[in-house]
C-alpha cells in the first residue's frame, strides 16, 4: 500500500502545484492567525478551487469558535478538518456532527503516558495526526520542526486511521515511516526555506522520500 503524503500550510498557487503534481494525498490549508502558515479566507478558497478531485483539501484550525468554523466552511471547499488545539473529545464530536466532514483531530507525543489521549480522541475523530508535543509555552500547537521519539509509536493500532507528523524531512521521512509503520505523513517546516515560505523542491524530494521508503 502507498504512503499517503500531506503537505500542510500551503500558501502559493506554484506550491499547491507541486503538491498535486507529485502525489501527495492531502493539502492543508492553516486558519490560524498566530502561524506564518495563515492564509485570510478569499485567499484559502482560490487555493481549494486548484486542488483537484481525488486530493483532499484539509482546513487546520486551532480552538477555532464556531463562528470561524462557520465562515471557514461556508466559503472554502473542504474535505476535512483538522482540529490542532486543546478541543476535547466531545467538541470533536460536535465539530463533527455540526459540520459533515470528516475531523482529524491532531494529539501532541512527547513520552509515553500521552499515548491514552490517542485512544481516547481515537474513538471521536475519523482520523488522528500523532505530532510532536510543542514546547511549554510555544506560540503554535504545530509547525515547530520538532520530532519526539518515534520508537513512542512504533507499530501502534489505534482506534482509527493515524498520520505521523513532527520534525519530518526529506531526509528523514524514510526512516520515520520505517521504525513507526506510519502509512500517512504529515510535513510543514520540513519544507520550507523560511518559516512559512514553502519550497517547491523539498515538497517533491519528501513526496519521493516517503514513497520510496514503501519498497525499502
Amino acid at each position: 500500500m502507498d504512503i499517503r503524503v500531506k503537505i500542510c500550510g500551503l500558501k502559493e498557487p506554484a506550491h499547491i502545484e507541486a503538491a498535486v503534481d507529485n502525489g501527495a494525498a492531502y493539502i492543508g490549508l492553516v486558519f490560524f492567525p498566530k502561524s506564518p502558515r495563515h492564509v485570510e479566507i478569499p485567499t484559502a478558497a482560490r487555493l481549494a478551487l486548484m486542488v483537484p478531485p481525488g486530493v483532499a483539501k484539509v482546513a487546520l484550525t486551532v480552538n477555532a469558535t464556531d463562528a470561524e468554523l462557520d465562515a471557514i466552511t461556508s466559503a472554502v471547499p473542504l474535505d476535512m478538518l483538522q482540529l490542532h488545539g486543546a478541543e476535547s473529545p466531545e467538541q470533536v464530536a460536535e465539530v463533527r456532527a455540526r459540520y459533515g466532514l470528516p475531523v482529524m483531530k491532531a494529539v501532541g507525543v512527547a513520552e509515553a503516558g500521552d499515548l491514552k489521549a490517542i485512544e481516547t480522541y481515537g474513538k471521536v475523530a475519523d482520523q488522528l495526526l500523532v505530532d510532536a508535543k510543542p514546547p511549554k509555552g510555544a506560540a503554535l500547537p504545530g509547525g515547530n520542526g520538532l520530532a519526539f521519539d518515534w520508537r513512542l509509536v512504533a507499530k501502534k493500532y489505534w482506534p482509527c486511521p493515524w498520520m505521523l507528523a513532527g520534525g519530518l524531512t526529506p531526509d528523514n521521512v524514510a526512516e520515520a515511516i520505517r521504525l513507526t509503520g506510519a502509512r500517512q505523513v504529515d510535513v510543514s517546516s520540513g519544507v520550507e526555506s523560511a518559516p512559512g515560505v514553502k519550497d517547491a523542491d523539498l515538497i517533491r524530494a519528501f513526496i519521493a522520500a516517503a514513497k520510496r521508503a514503501v519498497s525499502v
